[in-house]
């Protein structure tokens, strides 16, 4: 069936049946995502799974008043908070005492005995999460709120947050599904491998990165907008039934299984343990195992298993007495700060980086340990000849714990960060409110190749065929130095490179020069300046009109910008106050390459004022090509709806945000009728 032949089949649906293929559709999704991201065992195909969401998508646009919050569709929606809201817990969340020896938990088993005198208790262990502890509240079955755990007593409010993480069902089934109201508890967490992905991700794109996945996972999670938290890998196990009137459970392995059948992921090493002796084994073989456990855990829960002896023990104002943390013993060494280092990333960050005396940790011989930025150096007060203690938790890189104070030489001086690249000697600049000083310096040799690739990009200069290949050769042949090196490139030359004949080297050298005739937007953007991306290019490029125009404006100028502010205009000044950038400029002016922005001093532009969003694909032109004729035209383009979006440009398999639009009542165009606006505000 065609697309145009389902849309006149969903126009002709009645509502009674739309309602009853929605509840079936969302039941069919709800089950599967159960299976993949719970049981891990899929059933059908991706494709088949895609072709679901779809038609959901289809039938819900088509009928936006059967739209429900516990929708596949909803998971990633809402607008960013401006705060998180205060919330009650049903229960306090407190926290656990702790065991660090067997003979701690022969402690804990005898003061239970002494508290219930003749009673024989039975243990439930599982894994202690290294995470974020998070309480959901599910209303008649539906997710309804979730939150922090906060200070125990009082939380704050992250239900979009936690909607986007795959693994948490949003409707609940079995028996928990029939009662009015159930809080759950559970820990929020990044796997390892992911959280290694993530990092690489981050530095490649010259983003701090993240100290251990615990860190990654609580911040992903306190997000202001749930579509950056959709983008974290983020996982949950859920562990605890802390609230369920009228539900007559006996156990906590019970409500264990409870959880179980509701669709919540139940960590798998969670067992029932008959005895304080295999309470004990089973902590032994699980510090044994911690490393292959794709997570990070740092103990044991033990908890007492029946409720009835968990009531009768009650709680400290700190702590349950009916349970206990057990603690792995910690992956913690000492050794001397032989030097620090600072370190220059592609993209120009600098890092500075302890050399340490080697030491053993963990079965790794440590030599090096990141102190991350000028300000965790500050914090910990890191100095060269200091003793530090380092640790590493599972297969995380080592840091820096503590200084052992007591141990410091007389003569160990302060660290003072350095304002010049240890590479280049180019101006380091560090924007205010950013933790990391940058390399300023386009020919910066630390990161050449990283810029050149930026340079030649598809949304920068556009430079088809400079790919990491040629790039590399041409970087070790020593041939590129700089951005106008590759404007004096000939085609013998390039065609001496590896795999490139006669014609791959014209098309290589044609694509350059072509390049010259880009624009300043796209030069700006191609420049690498700090804190400078395509937008904030283009009102550069907007408001100056040409390059000399821009090297003269002061950062007052720059801050008046729209859009641009105080911050990244200190960056732009610091950035083209590097003399080494200026002769990089006036190179590329000197081969040819546009200075100024085409049509910006051709009067005022039609669409000022007004905000676009796009989805799907257009079948006459590209989503680049709209973005650009709306900015020409004084347009601005954003990534998400809202209620201050004018228009939405809607092609063929448009998205969510095409839900969006519809569901704020925003105007939706067709490729025609935006093609139509263009030409009449022309």
């Amino acid at each position: 069936m065609s697309r145009a032949n389902a849309r006149g089949t969903l126009a002709r649906m009645e509502r009674a049946d739309a309602a009853q293929r929605l509840t079936e559709l969302r039941e069919r999704i709800h089950h599967h995502d159960y299976l993949y991201y719970v049981e891990a065992r899929p059933e059908v195909a991706d494709a088949e799974y895609d072709a679901l969401v779809r038609e959901l998508r289809e039938l819900e646009a088509a009928f936006p008043e059967l739209v429900t919050p516990e929708s596949p569709t909803q998971r990633v929606g809402g607008q960013p908070v401006e705060a998180f809201r205060p919330v009650a817990h049903r229960v306090a969340m407190l926290s656990l005492d702790n065991a660090a020896s067997p003979a701690d938990l022969r402690e804990f088993e005898a003061r239970l005995a002494r508290a219930l005198p003749g009673a024989a208790f039975a243990y439930v262990c599982e894994p202690k999460i290294d995470g974020l502890g998070v309480a959901l509240l599910y209303a008649r079955g539906r997710f309804v709120r979730g939150a922090t755990r906060g200070d125990g007593r009082v939380g704050e409010e992250i239900t979009a947050n936690l909607r986007t993480i795959r693994s948490l069902p949003m409707v609940l089934r079995g028996p928990l599904a029939a009662l009015e109201e159930v809080e759950v508890r559970g820990e929020v967490y990044m796997p390892r491998a992911e959280f290694a992905q993530l990092n690489r991700g981050l530095e490649e794109a010259g983003e701090p990165t993240f100290a251990n996945p615990r860190n990654a996972a609580a911040g992903a999670t306190r997000q202001k907008d749930p579509a950056v938290t959709a983008r974290r890998p983020l996982d949950a196990f859920l562990y605890h039934l802390s609230s369920a009137p009228g539900l007559p459970v006996a156990s906590h392995w019970e409500a264990v299984e409870l959880l179980r059948g509701a669709g919540f992921r139940v960590n798998p090493r969670t067992a029932r343990c008959a005895s304080m002796d295999e309470v004990i084994a089973y902590c032994a073989r699980l510090e044994a195992a911690r490393d292959a456990l794709g997570y990070d855990a740092d103990g044991v829960v033990v908890k007492v298993d029946a409720l009835e002896h968990q009531r009768r023990l009650g709680s400290t104002t700190h702590h349950p007495r009916w349970a206990i943390a057990f603690k792995f013993a910690a992956r913690q060494a000492t050794t001397t700060v032989q030097a620090i280092e600072v370190q220059v990333g592609k993209t120009g960050i600098l890092t500075p980086v302890a050399k340490l005396a080697p030491v053993e940790l963990a079965g790794v011989v440590i030599r090096n340990v990141s102190l991350h930025n000028e300000d965790e150096i500050r914090r910990k007060d890191v100095r060269v000849g200091d003793t530090v203690l380092i640790e590493r938790a599972g297969d995380v890189i080592p840091y820096v714990v503590q200084v052992v104070a007591a141990r410091r030489p007389s003569d160990a001086e302060p660290f003072q960060f350095p304002d010049r690249c240890p590479a280049c000697g180019g101006v380091a600049f560090r924007p205010e409110g950013e933790a990391y000083w940058r390399c300023t310096n386009t020919a910066c040799p630390a990161q050449l190749k990283e810029r050149l690739r930026h340079f030649g990009s598809r949304r920068a200069m556009d430079i088809e065929h400079l790919g990491e290949a040629v790039i590399e050769q041409l970087v070790e042949r020593g041939r590129v130095k700089s951005f106008p090196d590759l404007y004096d490139l000939g085609v013998e030359e390039v065609a001496g490179l590896e795999r490139h004949a006669q014609k791959s080297a014209e098309n290589l050298v044609q694509a350059i020069q072509a390049s010259k005739g880009r624009g300043l937007a796209r030069l700006l953007n191609a420049l690498g300046i700090p804190m400078v991306g395509e937008r904030v290019a283009q009102l550069l490029a907007a408001r100056f009109g040409t390059m000399d125009r821009l090297l003269a404006a002061g950062e007052r100028d720059l801050a008046e910008v729209h859009g641009i502010g105080p911050r990244i205009a200190a960056s732009v000044v610091a950035f083209f106050a590097d003399a080494t950038n200026r002769e990089v400029v006036a190179r590329l002016a000197g081969a040819g390459v546009e200075m100024a922005e085409a049509g910006v001093d051709e009067g005022p532009r039609p669409l000022t004022g007004k905000t676009f969003v796009l989805t799907g694909s257009l079948p006459g032109m590209t989503r680049d090509a709209a973005r650009d004729l709306i900015q020409r035209l004084g347009g601005r383009v954003v990534g998400s709806v809202s209620r201050k979006t004018d228009y939405v440009v809607a092609g063929e398999a448009a998205g969510s945000k095409l839900d969006d639009a519809r569901r704020l009542g925003v105007a939706v165009l067709d490729e025609a009728a935006f093609l139509d606006l263009t030409r009449q505000a022309s």
